[in-house]
């Protein structure tokens, strides 16, 4: 027996010890009720890998411009380089602003394979959503430096398609995907610069998309990679021929897809070239109905 003593610090102990009771009986009388409680136990990696919030980003470039002065420069072992610079980008608004995204998400890839981040391009069904991009580039080689003028591209609208990255299948790099379905209004390489249009090579009416059998655009983007069923890649080798840049596309794999490669289009409503003092040289049209990329290996060399 436990005494307490008398006066109001006694009191007080008595108290307390009654509510400690009714608290500790109130416990045992609710886990008396219920299942077995488990200890808390570490997550192996497979499972941490399958908890999913399955939720992305969704953003709008509404009035989106930009311009500026950075150069980004390809340069080889022996010094040649490549450059652009100058870049600047402007896109116009639609009548279904913000209900029209890009989106960013985060999706499980192909059995076996990792995950894969992708890009979904707006759809633009009305076409209202216009790029209008330029930009300045030359080459350093052989001891000269060239400028090689501008070029400039209006009334581009991307309707559909996006990009994708992930991770390679058994070597090093990036895996990407492409699907594009896409309109310019006019592609233009200008040597004296992206304002002056008196002298200039221009592609107007241009149309790049997924066809039918026949040959005939359909309202699909034209898948020209896929990181499953036929993946890109970019990366960088070292070997016996020395440092290169690696740019290619698998051949179609049967086991994540068709084993057939997508059909696209490529249509150009006109081709001109324009120099001062002289008619302008119109070519007229050019059409390719039905292409595909079976493979393809690009290797910038020293």
């Amino acid at each position: 027996m436990l005494a307490l003593g008398t006066g109001p610090r006694g009191a007080a102990r008595a108290c307390a010890l009654r509510w400690a009771g009714l608290w500790a009986a109130l416990c045992v009388a609710l886990c008396a009720g219920a299942a077995p409680a488990h200890a808390m136990e570490p997550l192996p990696d497979v499972a941490l890998s399958a908890v999913r919030g399955q939720d992305g980003v969704s953003f709008d470039l509404s009035g989106f411009a930009m311009s500026g002065d950075v150069r980004v420069t390809y340069t080889t072992a022996n010094g040649a380089s490549i450059y652009k610079e100058k870049l600047s980008a402007s896109r116009s608004d639609s009548s279904n602003q913000f209900a029209d995204p890009y989106k960013l998400d985060i999706v499980s890839g192909a059995p076996g394979l990792a995950d894969v981040i992708q890009l979904a391009f707006p759809s633009n069904a009305l076409g209202e959503q216009k790029w209008q991009l330029a930009y300045d580039w030359g080459v350093n080689a052989d001891g000269m430096a060239l400028h090689n003028g501008s070029v400039a591209i209006s009334d581009l609208a991307l309707r559909g398609g996006g990009l994708q990255f992930s991770t390679p299948q058994g070597y090093d790099g990036i895996a990407f995907g492409m699907g594009l379905r896409m309109d310019i209004g006019q592609l233009a390489f200008r040597p004296n610069g992206r304002t002056d249009t008196d002298e200039q090579m221009a592609l107007g009416g241009i149309r790049i998309g997924a066809v039918d059998a026949d040959g005939n655009f359909t309202n699909r983007p034209w898948q020209l990679a896929d990181v499953a069923a036929q993946p890109g890649v970019l990366n960088a080798l070292n070997d016996e021929s020395g440092p290169r840049l690696h740019i290619g596309i698998g051949w179609p794999d049967a086991r994540n897809g068709s084993g057939a490669a997508p059909a696209g289009g490529l249509q150009i409503d006109n081709i001109s070239f324009t120099s001062p003092g002289k008619p302008v040289v119109d070519l007229g049209s050019s059409r390719i109905g039905s292409m595909e990329i079976q493979y393809l290996d690009i290797k910038f060399r020293r």
